[in-house]
């Protein structure tokens, strides 16, 4: 095995071989692609010493693994990393590019190193975007040891990956770079590659946060600067100069994937838990990421009938009024009438207790066999009917005490009360349970079992 944790020799045939094109024509985040290990920035949960990447690394005998994290924080780099450190021949996929006729010609290539005794690291970028039968296609060539298969993937492995495919690989999740590691990187780049070009502290704080974690990103927007900078024949570049350059970058924020769900969890949890201040930063978080406010308006009604629900009825009317008024004004504007909905929700009394009879009452009628109506609950339009007792005993409870038919049963002969719904003491279900008390207690005296 190589060093992998000093400068990369010239890597041998098929490895992932440094571009032939002049540096000053290479993007910035080529030229700056780590050589060795000790060059990754970032990820030091699985790089440092003594953690389960590295001891993999040192190991010397290569393994299929996923790697899963978000753009930009070094998933290719390693995989090509591990392709030189193991003196492997390199083929790399995309997912999105490729089809079953790029699949076989890669196994081909692979079965043909072998034959010549050399290993071959598959190196599969979007594996999710791959079906199951294209996926299953590998699972021959990992188990024969014909390639060591990486994957990499932004969305959740457990839920994209085929089970076969999953159980054979060691699954190692990336994470977004910090600020001070995305500062280190934008040192490196200033020092290599950008060393005509003076950047104040309010453009450097600029541009790491605008990268929001994504190495790649911040590489690009130095280079986007680099030639804005030279354009317009400056050297100096202060934040306003960052801000009036650059378009609109939206943060990391993916609508169909795990940043998404990660982030609705993150406002519905923080509803549930009566946090408006941590509400409204993810509420804001997502509509600066681009989510669609109606979508978000539908989570809200959701909220108010699972988080709040007979504790306090007005919060689902406050939602929808919210979602209405979306609709009428659209943003901005719009977007105050959610936000005070958010806040609405977030201090509300909170009961689940509705949620989780229905659920209860779902779950027992779906196992349930089917019970008859009891013909005091059945309804009597014909004369045959009324002849069949349908009906017959049916207490009006409009008539009776206090608007109750005291010891009367609803449910089905032979079926005990379930109790499902437990109002909780908070709120207008606090008054709802003692009315609840009450009623049963009517029911004793009746003689309701």
């Amino acid at each position: 095995m190589k060093d992998l944790f000093a400068a990369a020799e010239p890597l041998p045939a098929g490895a992932p071989a440094r571009s032939s094109v002049p540096t000053a024509f290479q993007p910035l985040a080529e030229q700056l692609r780590p050589a060795s290990l000790d060059e990754v920035v970032g990820q030091q949960h699985l790089l440092g010493p003594g953690k389960p990447l590295r001891l993999a690394f040192e190991a010397g005998q290569p393994h299929s693994m996923i790697f899963w994290g978000p753009p930009g924080v070094g998933k290719t780099t390693l995989a090509r990393l591990m392709a030189h450190g193991f003196d492997c021949e390199f083929i790399a996929l995309s997912a999105v590019f490729s089809g079953v006729k790029e699949i076989r010609e890669a196994m081909a290539q692979a079965e043909a190193s072998q034959r010549l005794g050399r290993r071959t690291i598959l190196f599969v970028d979007e594996v999710h975007r791959f079906n199951k039968s294209q996926q299953d296609a590998f699972l021959p060539y990992v188990e024969s040891g014909t390639i060591t298969f990486i994957g990499a993937t932004t969305e959740n492995p457990s839920f994209e990956v085929n089970s076969a495919l999953l159980s054979r690989a060691a699954v190692y999740v990336l994470k977004p770079l910090n600020e001070t590691e995305l500062g280190l990187l934008f040192d490196r780049a200033r020092e290599r590659a950008l060393a005509d070009l003076n950047f104040d502290g309010e453009a450097r704080e600029r541009l790491i946060g605008v990268a929001d974690g994504d190495a790649r990103k911040l590489l690009n927007l130095l280079e986007q600067l680099r030639i804005a900078a030279h354009g317009a024949r400056i050297s100096d570049i202060d934040g306003e100069f960052v801000a009036s350059t650059l378009a609109q970058n939206l943060r990391r924020f993916d609508k169909g994937g795990d940043a998404f769900y990660d982030q609705i969890s993150a406002l519905h949890k923080s509803v549930r838990a009566s946090s408006p201040d941590g509400a409204l930063y993810w509420f804001a978080r997502m509509l600066d990421g681009g989510a669609d406010p109606r979508y978000l308006a539908r989570r809200l009604v959701r909220m108010a009938w699972e988080d709040i629900g007979l504790a306090d009825p007005r919060a689902a009317r406050v939602a929808l009024d919210a979602a209405d008024t979306y609709e009428r004004l659209g943003s901005p504007e719009g977007e105050l009438a959610l936000a005070q909905a958010v806040l609405y929700l977030a201090v509300a009394p909170k009961s689940n207790a509705g949620y989780n009879a229905w659920n209860q009452a779902r779950a027992f009628v779906a196992k349930d066999k089917s019970r008859p109506v009891p013909e005091h609950l059945r309804n009597a339009p014909t004369k045959l009917m009324k002849e069949l007792g349908y009906g017959k005993t049916y207490r009006y409870a409009h008539d009776e005490p206090e608007a109750y038919a005291a010891g009367e049963h609803y449910l089905p002969e032979g079926m005990g009360e379930p109790g499902w719904y437990q109002p909780v003491p908070r709120g207008l279900e606090a008054k709802i349970a003692e009315k609840l008390a009450h009623l049963r207690e009517l029911d004793r005296r009746a003689g309701k079992k």
